[in-house]
């Protein structure tokens, strides 16, 4: 089958841009052929790919029309979207945040079901592989909180668990030892905040940034408080921060039970807290997969062979996670 679409300027230039890029992306996407001359797309395949090819053609040329920028992860949220039946405008459209020439919004059905998660409800966990986007997401959404005055502050914090390295290896005061475990909530605060405004907050404490042993005994009222890299918290220690919610604040809790660096006896409090608070009121799970990953392309594959590779090695797994 052969069918012809006209496109508008605007999206025609767009489809267009970076060579072929966009238009190679979207032949990875859909299974038929697509060529671009001038302002006319042709589709070549069989009858049904190309039907769906020209869905996503024409969803491409909207959001085009309404001056959004193509590239191949827009693709990616396009054809993902129209898969779970969803409006890929209503997802893109949802901006969280913007900032100069940063603004930050869902890329992936799940994203936008984890942006709404947490703008509806008190606890929100994020679960899933890196590069999903949910720290990322979750301090622009901390951000603008902020900036409408919804809360008084952001507090965001790590367990200080080693990955391969110690921490009495490094130089420097107790602050200095965990730096380098807050360094990726710095750089994420970084994208969505000029560094003197950063700073600014952090000396006013308007902007906490503190290893997971210092929320032990408080109270944290009118706050916005993110706890990365939760896998690595112990069963005693998310109870123990889950309690620091105080009146009129939001968590969100985020990690990859696939990377826990905990000793090999040790309970992840992650893997736990889902078996105790799955059914409780005002909190919710947002499950995230290799199709969620937003990074380069090849970040996907990698975590799609990870996973392949576990499921090899643990069978009994397989038939775990079916059940």
């Amino acid at each position: 089958m052969r069918r012809q679409l006209e496109l508008s300027n605007e999206a025609a230039a767009a489809l267009s841009g970076n060579g072929d890029a966009i238009l190679r992306a979207l032949e990875g996407h859909v299974d038929c052929d697509v060529y671009l001359r001038g302002n006319l797309v042709t589709l070549e395949g069989d009858d049904k790919s190309v039907d769906a090819a020209a869905t996503v053609v024409r969803e491409l040329a909207d959001l085009a029309d309404q001056g959004h920028e193509i590239g191949p992860g827009t693709i990616r949220a396009v054809t993902g979207a129209l898969d779970a039946h969803q409006s890929p405008a209503a997802i893109l459209e949802d901006v969280v945040w913007r900032h100069r020439s940063t603004k930050v919004a869902p890329k992936t059905v799940n994203q936008k079901r984890y942006v709404d998660s947490i703008r509806n409800n008190t606890i929100t966990f994020g679960v899933g592989p890196a590069g999903t986007g949910k720290t990322f997401l979750a301090v622009a959404l901390a951000a603008a909180a902020l900036s409408r005055r919804e809360v008084n502050r952001i507090i965001l914090t790590r367990p200080a668990v080693e990955a391969g390295e110690r921490l009495g290896f490094l130089p420097g005061d107790l602050m200095a030892k965990v730096d380098p475990y807050l360094r990726p909530l710095f750089d994420a605060l970084h994208d969505m905040l000029d560094p003197e405004k950063v700073s600014g907050f952090l000396e006013k404490n308007v902007i906490e940034v503190a290893p997971l042993a210092f929320m032990r005994g408080r109270t944290l009222n009118d706050s916005f408080i993110i706890l990365d890299e939760a896998q690595n918290t112990t069963p005693e220690q998310m109870k123990m921060f889950l309690t620091r919610l105080g009146f009129n604040s939001k968590m969100v809790i985020t990690g990859d039970i696939t990377q826990v660096d905990l000793p090999r006896d040790q309970q992840s409090g992650l893997i736990v807290v889902g078996e105790i608070l799955n059914e409780v009121e005002n909190i919710d799970f947002i499950r995230f997969g290799g199709e969620d990953v937003v990074r380069h392309r090849l970040v996907q594959r990698i975590v799609e062979a990870y996973d392949e590779h576990a499921e090899r090695q643990t069978p009994e797994l397989r038939s775990a996670k079916r059940a």
